[in-house]
């Protein structure tokens, strides 16, 4: 299987026009939040080397290096989401003649879908985690790239709440109340704490 992060830009997106189901919003947002952790690590690395910045050099190569590693996770969580809708999809086309059968399949529909909710959530708090290092090299990085540091805000809100509508329209077909409550639970704190640190990000922009 050629993997969705394997495709060029172009066809990425050519085939998120298409009629195809997959990729879709998670992948997508799967997509955002390793574009904001680009953006951030490309912040720190124009900050290290800089004589005006070196008090905050090693701080700098620390953020680097961290928010490489997830820009890497959220890359293959674009896959892992389309593979969750398509593990659901699998499990409709299960036999359903008799009651056993129809048992399984109603089942593993519904481990499916959890999985389903669960892979997003997983982009929603991987992308959370990185508005710490945003903050950061939005106010000690190097001013010539703040602007950058602003999108990479923005666009890690956008991946959260993107993520999270996708748990949240899988819940709505998952019977287990314990695993819905919770999951709404944390979707609904995520998307709080998402808006409230890009706003505190961007309002230390300032531009001259």
């Amino acid at each position: 299987m050629f993997m969705l992060a394997d495709k060029s830009v172009k066809e990425f997106l050519q085939e998120t026009a298409s009629d195809a189901p997959v990729p879709g919003g998670g992948s997508i947002a799967a997509m955002s939040g390793a574009t904001a952790a680009a953006l951030t690590a490309m912040v720190a690395n124009l900050t290290i080397g800089k004589k005006k910045y070196v008090e905050v050099e090693e701080q700098m190569k620390v953020i680097q290096e961290r928010v490489n590693g997830s820009r890497n996770q959220l890359i293959e969580l674009i896959d892992k989401d389309a593979e969750s809708f398509n593990g659901v999809m699998a499990c409709f086309k299960m036999p359903k003649e008799t009651d056993e059968e129809k048992e399984s399949r109603k089942e593993a529909i519904q481990q499916a879908t959890k999985e389903a909710a669960r892979v997003p959530m997983s982009i929603a708090e991987k992308v959370m985690e990185l508005m710490i290092d945003i903050e950061t090299v939005v106010q000690k990085g190097n001013n010539n790239a703040v602007t950058d540091g602003a999108v990479a805000a923005m666009m890690a809100r956008t991946a959260i709440l993107a993520a999270l509508y996708n748990v949240k329209i899988n819940l709505g077909s998952i019977k287990d109340e314990d695993f819905v409550h919770e999951m709404a639970r944390k979707a609904s704190n995520l998307e709080e704490q998402a808006q409230i640190q890009e706003k505190q990000i961007l309002q230390q922009v300032i531009l001259d």
